[in-house]
């Protein structure tokens, strides 16, 4: 969060307001306001490491002495920003954060039940102890529910994994 340190002291409490507004769902920033101040890659890092900074000491509730030392790389007057913003909008992130986690949560999955099998179809592939995971999805489209039923090994379930990793940071991105 050093680059907050390029902005004017008078323009950061207004700033950070912004990045929160933009999480709670209305506007963000907008790059041309701040073009003079940070490039687009500081942009995107100063963007990114502010609303992870928030989303973070809301989320795992860090008391006022542990969200000042996560601050330990501004100077005071930054820091003293940064956390009257975080005090008198606590309220608003943690209800943005409750409300995206509902949406993703509720927005694909209805159900989720998953089980451990081992491949038992012949004896030569019960010897080999092959763990294979059965992934039951209930998914809502366009109102109907449909069932998809998917076998994988252990290097389909990884990259399973890291697909929706990425779709999920694209997802955020888009938020």
């Amino acid at each position: 969060m050093k680059l907050l340190e390029k902005l004017p002291a008078d323009g950061t409490l207004k700033f950070l307001h912004k990045v929160i507004d933009g999480m709670c769902g209305r506007a963000y920033p907008r790059y041309q306001d701040y073009n003079t101040v940070w490039n687009l890659s500081e942009w995107m890092e100063i963007l990114e490491q502010t609303e992870t900074y928030f989303k973070t000491t809301i989320g795992k509730e860090l008391s006022d002495e542990e969200a000042v030392h996560q601050l330990n790389e501004l100077s005071s007057d930054f820091q003293r920003a940064v956390t009257s913003c975080l005090k008198g909008r606590k309220h608003d992130i943690r209800h943005a954060l409750i409300e995206r986690t509902n949406a993703i949560c509720s927005a694909q999955l209805l159900d989720f039940d998953w089980q451990l099998k081992l491949a038992l179809s012949s004896d030569k592939l019960s010897m080999l102890q092959i763990p294979l995971l059965n992934l039951d999805l209930d998914v809502t489209e366009n109102g109907d529910i449909k069932l998809f039923s998917i076998e994988m090994n252990k290097e389909e379930l990884q990259n399973l994994i890291n697909a929706l990793e990425m779709a999920n940071k694209v997802v955020l991105q888009l938020k």
